[in-house]
């Protein structure tokens, strides 16, 4: 599981160097295949595909193709590339998502549980700064986390 931030820069090739601790979570899995996606073209994300590939089976699953799930298709598609991994551990972003997300030079690049998130840090850091954790959020927090003990 991916989790934490760790700041990275894109290379001028477009080329995301995965961060050290993630880099060593994928080599465990064994993993040089990634599938990179949007789903709303303001960050990038980094899915090892056979993670990717569990997402699709459970759209698959679905008796209907429902319109929220045409749409995800749409734009995961839209953005999305599969990728390897080379050598120095480097992943390259496709360039329309690159330039939707402005992922030109520094960035985060956060855990989100099954995949990585890649956003530019300045947009990233004034979103956090707008968006903050309010009390309502925390009770859902605690509602969710309760139902774990």
């Amino acid at each position: 599981m991916f989790r934490g931030n760790h700041p990275a820069k894109v290379d001028e090739k477009g080329r995301l160097k995965l961060p050290a601790a993630f880099k060593q979570l994928v080599e465990v899995q064994n993993v040089t295949q990634f599938y990179v996606t949007s789903v709303d073209g303001q960050s990038a994300q980094i899915w090892p595909l056979p993670e990717w590939e569990k997402q699709e089976g459970l759209l698959a699953e679905s008796s209907t193709l429902d319109d929220a799930v045409d749409k995800y298709l749409n734009v995961t598609s839209y953005y999305g590339q599969q990728v390897e991994m080379d050598n120095q551990a480097r992943i390259l972003l496709p360039q329309i998502l690159r330039e939707s997300a402005k992922l030109d030079a520094e960035v985060a690049v956060r855990g989100k549980l099954h995949f990585l998130e890649v956003h530019n840090l300045k947009m990233l850091e004034e979103s956090l700064t707008a968006n903050a954790i309010t009390a309502e959020d925390r009770q859902s927090l605690a509602a969710i986390l309760k139902r774990r003990s």
